[in-house]
């Protein structure tokens, strides 16, 4: 929450992109408690203008989250979008050399990072409409609550829609796919997973007791789950996301 932020690369208003990027790190990480004993000094923010983004997995540097952006001059919905998915998976524990995606539950880290992206983007459009960070820029917490709702809209669009409690019967439908790490739409994962967040803040704190093992995601998915609740329990967070989103992917 107090690590430095540096940026690198090509951008075009760096004071201003510092504001924007330190408002979405306090609006997502706001009143939790982060007791991950793998937290980085400091977060290094690259703007490239091709490929995805992503967290940059390096020896050079250990202590330092390493985050590649794609984005254009004060894009600031994209750039709130895209830090907030790759900052959720520093709060995942997954900013260290060793942490390379893998098989057969990485979906399932991304889903859970791409719905903190979202909710974030809702605490943000609040904050920005309540104290802008640019004088008199009040307005475009509009264009932000348009941009998640244009994220939702195709969250809804994406599989099967509707209620969370879809989620279940998307799972097991898709879980040989999804292990297998093919692309498989995952908008009733997305809706199911920010209605649990949406529920209560202390569960997003068990976010941080996430890949605290040498397996990481190379486990099958209920393994995965038994091994995230004993990391809740060994730092101090409650457990209550794990067991939310066991029952609903009807894992228990």
């Amino acid at each position: 929450m107090t690590a430095p932020i540096q940026l690198q690369g090509d951008w075009n208003s760096g004071e201003a992109t510092l504001r924007v990027l330190t408002r979405v790190r306090a609006v997502d990480l706001y009143k939790l408690r982060l007791l991950s004993d793998r937290q980085p000094a400091k977060l290094l923010i690259e703007n490239h203008h091709q490929g995805p983004p992503a967290v940059w997995l390096h020896r050079d540097q250990p202590e330092t989250a390493s985050i590649i952006l794609n984005v254009g001059a004060a894009d600031w919905c994209k750039l709130a979008y895209q830090f907030g998915h790759e900052l959720g998976h520093v709060l995942a524990n997954s900013w260290q050399l060793s942490s390379k995606p893998q098989p057969p539950t990485q979906w399932f880290e991304e889903a859970l990072v791409e719905t903190f992206s979202i909710r974030g983007l809702g605490l943000l459009a609040d904050s920005w409409k309540q104290s802008p960070p640019f004088a008199g820029d009040q307005a475009f917490a509009g264009a932000i609550r348009q941009y998640r709702a244009d994220l939702l809209q195709a969250s809804k669009s994406d599989g099967a829609a509707g209620s969370p409690d879809d989620a279940a019967s998307w799972f097991h439908s898709n879980r040989e796919p999804l292990a297998a790490g093919q692309a498989v739409p995952r908008g009733p994962a997305i809706l199911g997973i920010l209605a649990i967040y949406e529920s209560g803040r202390a569960c997003i704190e068990d976010l941080g007791a996430l890949n605290r093992w040498p397996e990481r995601t190379s486990l099958p998915i209920d393994d995965y789950v038994d091994r995230w609740k004993r990391s809740c329990t060994e730092i101090g967070t409650s457990g209550e996301l794990p067991s939310r989103v066991e029952q609903l992917f009807g894992l228990a």
